[in-house]
């Protein structure tokens, strides 16, 4: 039995039968075992794709994503995560991110797509399969920028050269058209539970997949707006399919199928890193937005009055005695709560889908009959509802950043905002990457504790050691606050 099927079979057991990251590494260390099977075959390798995907997506990116996209900053009593709010991140904190991008999540999606090709029973997989790699491309490119790509799927190619960014939104835009032309909602043979996501519903993976099209296409708003205008007007039909509901993978408090950032918590002691950053607290709270009670804590003072209340991003220098929340356990980020075990990681959310065709609707991209201040509500309300918060209608009447504006670019701004609101803690690499798009919010304020000067802000990942110094094909050190190919602004 291969190194690699132990590898993978292993990040399936992660998920589906309780077994922890440190039981992985000794199962990993063990000999061969003549009584397992030698083959890999799609429904096992489907849930280490998806396992994979949704630890990078709700661990470190969700860290990093939520630190930069403003909704937490350090604990002033604590100091893991004081590199993230500096902009001071080394080579060497992310060969995990991209170890488990590409060695996990897109090698096996490739041995998915080798061992469906020209079974048309299996259409649902490559469907699936295609979908998964689009959207992995889409995080590593969105994250690092230039990648690996046509290489990037071989283990015995040490040395992959890289793609441009450019040149890797096509590939993506090919693999997602491909998937639309496979899926077939009423196929005979479909996964089942082997799908974290849907569990093997494909009417969601068309919805999921339409939806994905218009994020990518949305993406190139700013660099490349024709393309995009082009490439939604496919999805100008008044019977596109679009996300109605969350598309996530959901954990238990079971061992080894924690929220994964719950789980880092758990290895860290339970050490409370995270707190509320001032930027959304206080936006939250100049609209009387009853959100702020379901994504943080209320801290409660001596006497008694209790508030949601965030502190200046950065300033865990000089806020060692200042009041601030934590993040509550519906986002997975309370290490104090068990309850956090339990928070979904969503890939794509009904909330986003909602916002998403009324931006391309606002710009006049995207034609299904809707129009966009219908959609920018049903954002707010699908919002609400996926935490099953009251007061929608109320809070869509009465708060100032709920209000439909007048001006093209005054409704864009009002939407990415909501989308922001509505991706705290829960969905914090997206909100970042859109921030980076857009510049929504434009009321970001520049870490206290940043290193990098000039008002600068972070724009990227940057590469990790192990590209840096054994891929001959390396380019070079693209630097943190060095503008991705698409952030024209």
């Amino acid at each position: 039995m291969t190194t690699h099927y132990i590898k993978k079979c292993c990040i399936v057991l992660l998920v589906v039968t309780a077994i922890g990251f440190a039981g992985c590494k000794k199962y990993l260390d063990t000999n061969t075992n003549p009584n397992l099977s030698t083959t890999a075959t799609p429904d096992l390798l489907l849930p280490a794709v998806q396992a994979a995907i949704g630890h990078v997506l709700g661990n470190p990116l969700q860290i990093y994503g939520s630190f930069w996209a403003q909704f937490w900053t350090q604990n002033p009593k604590s100091s893991q995560y004081r590199s993230i709010d500096q902009y001071a991140s080394t080579t060497t904190d992310f060969d995990r991110v991209w170890r488990m991008m590409y060695s996990d999540a897109l090698q096996d999606i490739q041995e998915i797509l080798n061992l469906t090709q020209g079974k048309q029973s299996l259409d649902q997989y490559t469907a699936i399969a295609l979908l998964m790699k689009a959207y992995d491309m889409q995080l590593a490119t969105d994250a690092f920028g230039d990648v690996p790509l046509t290489q990037a799927a071989t283990p015995n190619i040490t040395n992959p050269t890289y793609t441009p960014q450019q040149q890797v939104y096509d590939s993506i835009f090919a693999y997602v058209d491909r998937a639309i032309s496979l899926i077939d909602v009423n196929a005979e043979v479909t996964p089942s539970s082997d799908d974290l996501i849907f569990q093997g519903d494909m009417e969601q993976w068309l919805r999921f997949a339409n939806t994905f099209k218009l994020r990518a296409y949305l993406r190139l708003s700013e660099v490349a707006p024709q393309k995009a205008a082009a490439g939604i007007a496919s999805l100008s039909s008044d019977t596109t399919l679009f996300l109605e509901q969350d598309a996530q993978i959901n954990y238990s408090a079971i061992g080894g199928n924690q929220n994964p950032l719950f789980s880092e918590m758990l290895g860290l002691g339970r050490t409370q890193n995270i707190v509320a950053s001032e930027t959304v607290t206080k936006f939250m709270t100049q609209n009387n937005d009853p959100r702020a009670d379901v994504f943080f804590n209320r801290f409660t003072n001596a006497a008694g009055v209790d508030s949601i209340i965030g502190i200046k991003q950065g300033s865990y220098r000089s806020s060692a005695s200042t009041m601030y929340s934590f993040p509550s356990p519906v986002v997975g980020a309370n290490g104090r709560d068990d309850k956090s075990a339990n928070a979904p990681v969503k890939f794509m959310s009904a909330a986003e889908s909602k916002f998403l065709q009324a931006e391309a609707v606002v710009r006049g991209w995207l034609n299904t009959g809707v129009p966009a201040q219908t959609l920018f509500t049903e954002g707010i309300e699908a919002s609400f509802n996926s935490y099953s918060v009251p007061g929608a209608a109320t809070y869509i009447a009465s708060a100032p950043a709920a209000q439909w504006p007048a001006g093209t670019q005054a409704q864009i701004r009002a939407i990415i905002i909501q989308k922001w609101l509505a991706m705290t803690g829960n969905q914090g690499f997206e909100a970042f990457t859109e921030w980076r798009r857009t510049n929504y919010p434009d009321f970001f304020t520049t870490s206290a504790a940043s290193t990098l000067g000039a008002e600068r802000m972070p724009e990227r990942l940057i590469y990790p050691s192990g590209e840096v110094t054994r891929n001959a094909n390396f380019p070079g050190i693209a630097l943190i606050y060095t503008k991705m190919w698409w952030d024209a602004n």
